[in-house]
């Protein structure tokens, strides 16, 4: 039997009555030891300036992924075993030793304890609490299911960190030698190089070109090293500016997966983390569009992005999603047929998890694949370079050294 999706958007839902996610006093019934509400919700605006001025810092420590993913799996086990939220969130927040973390938390607890939904107040921190979070909460507050949501999110949170994690250390090591092999040229030119120069001037005749050349670069650093340093900056400044630009981001993109040895690698990436999107949104019960839009908004290539896109306009007009991304190069046609059976058996969220763990297993590899190949082209290089720069010094001294 083939799945349907609804047409509509979720509407707003409005607060239950009762809810599994925390003691939620009325505002008219605050507890003594309750802090004053914002003035939106009854209380005075000075006090909602005074604790908001209090709790800012001028140089606020930095949240962590790693953090964030610590708090959800606590905030997990313990509202799983019956513990409330808004007890849940003290708790974790008293032995928080990040200051912006701990501050955060807080804000929360005010906001559950003020009968606020917990979705609601996760919102307003987006840089912190993307829309996938959020939408995930607001999914368990309509089943009373939080415990087993943060759950599933803690889940989706750490897979993301280990991608991101496996790909900076198979980028480590080439990035780490690229530097070296910059910085060991930079000292031949523009430390050795000088030393022997005044003695090729004067038998500049006598010169293999090779030396020359090298001479005129090394000059060139040496007295216009300003220039070499305004350039560098200006040409790293375009870049980062024409890659926000929406026509220099396709390009970017479109680069990106067309390259040799990491461009595969950076498509498991991305269609990993779509798919794991998809997955956890469906399996949490945010509808079917909203999960799509959310699927496009996390691809973090706009040519993935467009692709959701067409499938979520697709979709909304009665298509179902294999369908939609049948033919489309950026999809593997397997994937495809998964997605297809998925559909049809309607255990498609089952389906969308195990691709997500395949394309994990998948990334490592190809990363893995891309470093054995990456670290031999680039110490060919840096000898290349080296050796060269280094046979361009000894040349003319063995020339020099004959006897005439």
């Amino acid at each position: 039997m083939s799945t349907s999706y609804e047409m509509q958007r979720e509407e707003p839902r409005g607060r239950p009555a009762a809810r599994s996610s925390g003691n939620r006093s009325a505002p008219g019934n605050r507890p003594a030891s309750m802090p004053a509400l914002p003035a939106s919700l009854g209380g005075s605006e000075t006090e909602e300036t005074f604790d908001a001025q209090e709790s800012a810092p001028l140089f606020a420590r930095r949240i962590r992924k790693s953090e964030l993913l610590y708090v959800t799996n606590q905030l997990s086990i313990m509202v799983t075993t019956g513990v409330t939220l808004s007890a849940a969130l003290s708790a974790i927040a008293d032995q928080e030793e990040n200051p912006s973390l701990r501050r955060v938390l807080k804000d929360l607890r005010r906001s559950v304890e003020a009968g606020e939904d917990f979705s609601v107040a996760l919102a307003r921190y987006p840089k912190l609490f993307d829309t996938t979070y959020v939408s995930l909460v607001r999914a368990s507050e309509a089943t009373g299911m939080l415990g087993e949501m943060l759950e599933r999110i803690a889940h989706y949170l750490g897979k993301n960190l280990e991608t991101r994690g496996k790909v900076r250390s198979a980028m480590m090591y080439p990035s780490v030698m690229l530097v070296m092999a910059v910085g060991v040229t930079i000292f031949l030119l523009t430390f050795v190089m000088p030393k022997f120069t005044p003695i090729f001037e004067s038998r500049a005749a006598a010169l293999p070109k090779p030396t020359k050349v090298l001479m005129a670069l090394s000059n060139t650093l040496v007295d216009y090293w300003y220039l070499w340093v305004l350039g560098l900056v200006a040409a790293v400044a375009g870049l980062w500016y024409a890659v926000r630009t929406p026509a220099g981001r396709r390009i970017w993109d479109a680069v990106k997966l067309q390259l040799p040895i990491v461009g595969p690698a950076i498509r498991k990436v991305v269609l990993g983390r779509s798919v794991r999107t998809l997955g956890a949104m469906v399996r949490g019960g945010v509808p079917m569009l909203d999960a799509l839009q959310l699927s496009a908004d996390v691809a973090g290539n706009v040519h993935y992005h467009d692709v959701w896109r067409h499938v979520l306009n697709e979709v909304t007009q009665g298509k179902q999603i294999h369908t939609a991304l049948a033919g489309n190069p950026l999809f593997p046609a397997t994937l495809v047929q998964m997605i297809a059976a998925g559909e049809e058996t309607g255990k498609l969220d089952v389906v969308l998890e195990r691709v997500s763990d395949y394309y994990d297993r998948e990334v490592e590899l190809s990363l893995k694949a891309a470093t054995s190949l990456i670290e031999p082209i680039m110490i060919a290089v840096m000898g290349v370079v080296i050796g060269g720069i280094g046979m361009s010094i000894m040349l003319p001294i063995f020339t020099l050294s004959r006897p005439t």
